[in-house]
């Protein structure tokens, strides 16, 4: 029993907010599965909706956490799971939490305008949002990286090229988030319009995204 105890202390549950997300994303993608896109479409996607509809602002958070299928979420889950825990140790997991829900608000609102007779689902504004803020983190204030110009022209730029594309995945959704991103990275954070938090030491027609 001691050494169960020892071994299972071993791990760490590194990063808390990418971590919970992943399984967030997970748990509701299997529901999805369970109901035939039911709770999906419920929850996890956003679209056009009255405002006096209290799910649709639901929906603009959790369609970050809803996924079309099992490669959509794998796609996604990759980079979040590679990029989460650099950002939250640099950021902290409050920091990155409020980021990540920010990127989806603003990324469901400005689609549900632009878009107003499609639908929304996925991570990939949060994973273009990681993108484009690792490429600053260690950037001095005042100063512009060039790994961030260089970083937005491959990715960013290629999505402005892919938006002509019917390919059934939004580049807009993308897009803002690498710009969420670039925003957090260079001016929110560097600026001091949010405060960072200093890492604690150990004790139907939808668009995919």
């Amino acid at each position: 029993m001691n050494t169960l105890k020892k071994l299972l202390h071993r791990f760490h549950y590194n990063a808390p907010v990418t971590l919970t997300f992943a399984l967030i994303c997970l748990f509701a993608l299997a529901l999805g599965s369970i109901t035939d896109m039911g709770s999906t479409r419920r929850l996890f996607m956003t679209y056009r909706a009255p405002l006096s509809d209290p799910l649709m602002y639901v929906r603009l958070v959790g369609h970050a956490i809803g996924h079309a299928n099992w490669s959509h979420y794998l796609s996604n889950m990759l980079y979040i799971l590679m990029l989460g825990p650099m950002l939250e140790e640099k950021y902290g997991s409050k920091m990155i939490l409020e980021m990540m829900v920010i990127t989806a608000v603003i990324t469901g609102i400005l689609f549900n305008l632009i878009f107003p007779d499609s639908a929304l689902l996925g991570a990939s504004g949060i994973v273009f949002m990681f993108i484009i803020l690792s490429s600053v983190t260690n950037a001095e204030k005042g100063r512009i990286p060039i790994t961030f110009i260089v970083i937005c022209i491959l990715y960013l730029g290629n999505e402005f090229v892919n938006a002509f594309r019917d390919d059934n995945i939004s580049q807009l959704g993308h897009i803002i988030g690498g710009a969420c991103g670039g925003f957090f990275g260079l001016f929110l954070v560097h600026t001091g319009g949010v405060k960072k938090e200093e890492s604690t030491p150990e004790p139907e027609d939808y668009s995919s995204i």
